[in-house]
């Protein structure tokens, strides 16, 4: 079942979080702009209320969350209600398809980045942003999940799992890209995105459908 409660109930604070951690939210989309590619169309799983899709050029999405998604209308996302295990798009749709920290929501991990594989067209480019569970941020939210709203009942993974779910899933892992270096208050300034992971907290992947 979707974890939508917090996000039907606490639009302001999620849209909030954006505001007070602004160089972080802008840090987090130049390193997922560094993947995306120019040209194509792309969807954004688990849309939310479109602040990353609308950034970022993405017209479509699919969330659960009925009040995030009438906010993503709002930014002009075409957005449709849904679950990332069960997407409703049609079969090779999309050039591209993009995950940003939905990952540690999603019901089934290995269901969901099947049903991306499905709609992607040959050699279509998935991109998953994610906070890694073993970086400086990811501990914090460990540690603290059972006092947030939203993280209370996450699921968060490292990036060598998620190295594994795209290979189980015929997914051939081509970057990754890290960013969100320190904590979350002391980033004062947009960060730029450095190669692989491990110091960073905020992980880009870009993977090809084979």
């Amino acid at each position: 079942m979707a974890k939508t409660k917090p996000f039907d109930e606490h639009l302001d604070e999620y849209e909030q979080w954006f505001i007070n951690n602004h160089f972080v939210f802008q840090s987090e989309l130049t390193a997922l702009q560094k993947e995306l590619p120019s040209t194509g169309k792309g969807v954004e799983i688990g849309v939310g209320s479109g602040l990353f899709a609308s950034m970022l050029g993405i017209k479509d999405g699919v969330e659960p969350s009925f009040t995030m998604l009438e906010k993503a209308s709002e930014r002009h996302i075409n957005v449709i209600e849904g679950v990332a295990e069960k997407l409703p798009y049609q079969n090779e749709s999309y050039d591209y398809a993009m995950m940003v920290t939905t990952i540690c929501f999603v019901d089934d991990v290995l269901q969901s980045f099947k049903e991306v594989h499905r709609i992607l067209k040959k050699k279509g480019i998935f991109i998953i942003g994610f906070v890694d569970k073993n970086s400086p941020v990811g501990k914090m939210y460990l540690e603290n999940k059972n006092q947030s709203v939203f993280y209370k009942d996450a699921d968060f993974y490292s990036t060598d799992e998620i190295y594994m779910f795209l290979t189980e899933t015929n997914f051939k892992i081509e970057t990754t890209l890290q960013t969100v270096f320190g904590m979350l208050d002391t980033i004062k300034e947009v960060q730029i995105p450095q190669d692989g992971c491990g110091k960073g907290s905020f992980i880009v992947i870009k993977a090809i459908k084979v």
